[in-house]
C-alpha cells in the first residue's frame, strides 16, 4: 500500500511511519521538520518537507504524483496551544486551526484525483475534542479544532457515500508524547507513541475496512 502520513516528524507519526515501513508499506512521510525526517529516510520512507500551515499545496501534490495512486491518507499533525482564552492571540488561533483543521481539508481535498477507489483517509483527533468529554483549562483551541475534525470526518463519508472511499476519525486520549507533555506537564500516559501507532496501523490498513463516517475514541485513560 501507498500510505501518506502527516506530523511524521515526532511522536505517533514517527512511529507509525516505522511500522507501516516494518510491514512493507510505501509511505510518504511529510513534516516541517526535515532533521527528524531524514532518519525516516534512512530506514525507506519518502520524505518531503512541508509547512502546512501554507497556502499553497501545489508542492505535496507534485511530489505525490510521483508515487501513484495513494491508498492511505493520515492526517495527524497537530498543533496545541495551552494557554488560559485571556491570552491566547490571532496568531495562536491561526496556527492552531490552520494545522488540525485547515490542513485537513485542503490536503484531503487536493489529493481527491490521486486516491485510490477504496481509499482510507484517517483523521487524528482527541478525546478531547467529543462532545460530553471531560475538558480541561488552556486548551479551548485544540479541543475545538479537534471537534471540528470530528465534524468534518462525518461530513465527508456523507458527501462521498456514494463512493468506495472511507472516512474516520480516531479520537486519541492520553498517549505519552511530546505534545502531552506541553498539554499536561509530568502526566505519565499508560499508552506509550509505538503502542498506538501500532492500533493506528491496524485500523487504516484492516480494521477499518468496517467503518465508515465514524469518530471511535481510542483511550485507556484521559487526564
Amino acid at each position: 500500500m501507498k500510505v501518506v502520513i502527516t506530523g511524521a516528524s515526532r511522536g505517533i507519526g514517527f512511529e507509525m511511519v516505522k511500522q507501516f515501513l516494518a510491514n512493507g508499506h510505501k509511505v510518504i512521510a511529510i513534516s516541517r521538520n526535515k532533521e527528524k525526517l531524514l532518519e525516516l529516510e534512512q530506514l525507506g520512507a519518502n520524505i518531503f518537507p512541508f509547512d502546512l500551515t501554507a497556502t499553497d499545496y501545489s508542492p505535496i501534490i507534485d511530489f505525490v504524483k510521483l508515487f501513484g495512486q495513494i491508498d492511505i491518507l493520515i492526517n495527524n499533525a497537530g498543533a496545541l496551544v495551552n494557554k488560559p482564552l485571556n491570552n491566547i492571540t490571532n496568531e495562536d488561533i491561526n496556527y492552531v486551526y490552520s494545522v488540525n483543521v485547515f490542513s485537513i481539508i485542503k490536503l484531503t481535498r487536493d489529493l481527491l484525483a490521486h486516491f485510490n477507489n477504496d481509499a482510507h483517509i484517517v483523521n487524528i483527533s482527541s478525546v478531547g475534542g467529543v462532545q460530553g468529554s471531560v475538558k480541561f483549562p488552556g486548551l479551548s483551541t485544540y479541543s475545538s479544532s479537534k471537534g471540528a475534525v470530528n465534524i468534518l470526518t462525518e461530513c465527508l463519508a456523507e458527501e462521498f457515500r456514494d463512493s468506495s472511499l472511507r472516512f474516520n476519525a480516531l479520537a486519541l486520549g492520553a498517549v505519552q508524547t511530546e505534545m502531552l507533555k506541553e498539554a499536561f506537564p509530568g502526566y505519565k500516559a499508560n499508552t506509550s507513541a509505538a503502542e498506538m501507532a501500532n492500533y493506528i496501523h491496524r485500523f487504516a490498513t484492516q480494521d477499518g475496512k468496517l467503518y465508515n463516517g465514524k469518530i471511535l475514541t481510542v483511550s485507556s485513560s484521559n487526564p
